[in-house]
């Protein structure tokens, strides 16, 4: 029995140590491509396809992949067709609907319900098709399969989103009410605009007489105006200027108004550092809890490692070991072999969550997210009033602030913002990911910067992250940056979580109102989730900010629309951390 033990403890130990995905296994047969297979959509719009199928005759479960990057063009078109194909799937790769080969007029978002469905039936009734259908892909094409699985196609199986979002709004055009700037124009305005996607250099809008610096570009007001600047108006860009805040026009695109309707499982992919980690995680979350199936609640699963927008051993400007990196399409497979194929896999029989520990450096397996066993421990802001800059006095610590606690103030400058170092970015201008440190930007005078003792003993945080703030400002409306930082004992600093608020959202995304200049309000700035071991030596700190640009735009602090606006002005901001006023973090800590 003690034998047996040990044994179990030492696998258990080696599973969270090495990586913990599978190899794909070698391919069996050769393969036919089908190019431009027409499907059509119930208004009469063709969409085309390539259809990657096994050459052997027979019906075969089919995965359908939904791009809006081309079937052909695009660098990784045909890695994903090609895998599975030669594994005895048949593999449908469309172009979206106003993209490339299809038909119609390209609009993001709004017609991938419908299309989703009338691809996905279509599929099963093939006669190389067994009716089985799963859907696979990442980014844009991990959130068609979302908004596919809203339309319960019957002959769905499964989805496996990998980086995607789940709520257009939160976690795709803004996150917290504060604009993603580089994202929108980079990605949206420009690249996306028409049906072939726009050539880009890298520190380029678009390459020839139409480009424009993005170093430029970036800080003309008002926002509206930008898309005619670099020669680039798509209506539908303008339409989110037009929607800023969280209304019926993004409400209907949630999947996250609806995952009680979702009733087949759901396999989510992610990394800490995406710039959709909401979606991975809270996709995850929403269905595992409310899925309208015992399948959907039970069967889901969720892989969030150390990454970007996609997976790798290192990202920004830390290496996080040999097994942190992942083989997605080997992950996806055995997801698919299970589900599609009814093999027994043992998959079932694994803990649904696997999540990478940073500090670390270690997988581990887990039993749902959040945590069952997290205890939400409160660090509290304090000082003596001079916290601007990390060699400044301000304090983080388990102990609440005591009555000589002193507020700290700045001066948030429109024309002068902190600018984006690292944090959760991708696919727009160019702008520096991931961890970063952020030693440089915690020099600036508007800059607060609260700091722990170094730690005697190792702190384990995994899951969401908030900060708790009590502000006041002398502007109508602005915006609080915050950011979750591993210091090293060499004096690196990591940022390993970050979140933003505008002021007006602070009653909710759907309710905006101004601030009465010089009242203190409780803001919370959602840091969505990390996890991270901060190692015994190190200190964990928390900055504060109001600007991280051009990652985010500008709050230009006059309260007036957004994005109408060329005026700016200089805001006064004053963070209050008293016994009356706590300000804090949130962490979530996991106990030993």
């Amino acid at each position: 029995m003690m034998t047996r033990l040990l044994t179990l403890l030492a696998a258990a130990a080696l599973a969270t140590a090495q990586s913990p995905f599978p190899s794909p296994y070698p391919p069996t047969n050769e393969i036919e491509i089908d190019n431009m297979t027409a499907v059509p959509m119930r208004d009469g719009v063709k969409l085309y396809a390539d259809v990657y199928r096994p050459a052997k005759a027979g019906r075969y479960p089919v995965i359908v992949c939904r791009t809006p990057y081309s079937t052909e063009r695009f660098p990784s078109a045909y890695q994903a067709g090609v895998f599975f194909s030669r594994r005895g799937y048949v593999f449908v790769f469309q172009d979206t609907r106003g993209r490339f080969e299809s038909e119609g007029k390209w609009e993001p978002f709004r017609d991938d319900i419908e299309d989703g469905y009338d691809t996905i039936e279509w599929a099963a009734k093939q006669p190389w098709s067994n009716g089985k259908v799963g859907m696979q892909g990442g980014s844009y094409l991990g959130h068609v399969q979302w908004r596919a699985a809203m339309a319960k196609p019957p002959s769905l199986v499964t989805i496996f989103p990998n980086v995607a979002s789940t709520s257009l709004y939160h976690d795709w055009i803004t996150l917290n009410g504060g604009w993603r700037l580089a994202f929108n124009f980079g990605w949206g305005a420009v690249r996306m605009e028409s049906r072939v996607m726009q050539n880009t250099g890298p520190n380029t809008i678009t390459d020839g007489p139409r480009g424009q610096h993005f170093d430029t570009l970036q800080w003309h007001l008002p926002l509206t105006e930008m898309p005619k600047r670099a020669g680039r108006g798509p209506q539908f860009y303008q339409d989110w200027l037009k929607h800023p805040d969280y209304d019926a026009y993004w409400k209907k695109i949630n999947v996250e108004e609806m995952f009680d309707q979702i009733g087949i499982p759901v396999h989510t992919a992610g990394g800490w550092f995406d710039i959709f980690s909401q979606g991975t995680l809270r996709g995850y979350a929403g269905v595992s809890a409310k899925g309208a199936t015992a399948d959907a609640r039970k069967l889901s699963r969720m892989v969030i490692g150390p990454w970007g927008h996609g997976p790798s051993r290192k990202y920004g400007e830390l290496d996080f070991g040999e097994h942190a990196n992942m083989n997605g399409l080997a992950v996806q497979l055995a997801w698919f072999d299970r589900r599609l194929k009814g093999i027994d896999n043992g998959l079932d029989n694994q803990p649904p969550v696997t999540m990478f520990v940073m500090g670390k450096n270690v997988w581990r397996r887990e039993r749902e997210y959040p945590l069952a066993r997290t205890q939400y421990r409160k660090m509290y802001l304090s000082g003596g009033g001079r916290a601007n800059t990390a060699a400044g006095d301000g304090r983080l610590s388990w102990d609440a602030p005591t009555a000589d606690s002193k507020p700290d103030k700045y001066r948030y400058d429109p024309d002068n913002p902190v600018p984006s170092h690292g944090g959760n970015n991708c696919c727009g201008a160019p702008t520096v990911a991931g961890p970063v440190d952020q030693t440089p930007i915690e020099a600036r005078g508007d800059v607060l910067v609260y700091t722990s003792q170094f730690l005697e003993d190792e702190v384990e945080i995994a899951g969401p992250v908030k900060l708790v703030l009590h502000a006041s400002s002398d502007a109508p409306d602005t915006d609080f940056v915050a950011k979750l930082i591993d210091v090293y004992p060499d004096g690196r600093s990591f940022n390993m979580a970050e979140g933003i608020v505008r002021a007006r959202y602070r009653e909710g995304l759907d309710r905006p109102k101004l601030l009465t200049p010089g009242q203190v309000y409780e803001f919370e700035i959602d840091m969505v989730g990390t996890a991270v071991a901060f190692q015994k030596g190190h200190r964990i700190r928390v900055d504060i900010t109001s600007s991280h640009f051009p990652q985010f735009d500008r709050n230009p602090n006059t309260g007036e629309p957004f994005g109408t606006t060329a005026n700016v002005r200089v805001a006064n901001q004053t963070i209050h951390h008293t016994p009356q006023r706590p300000s804090h973090l949130v962490l979530p800590v996991i106990p030993k």
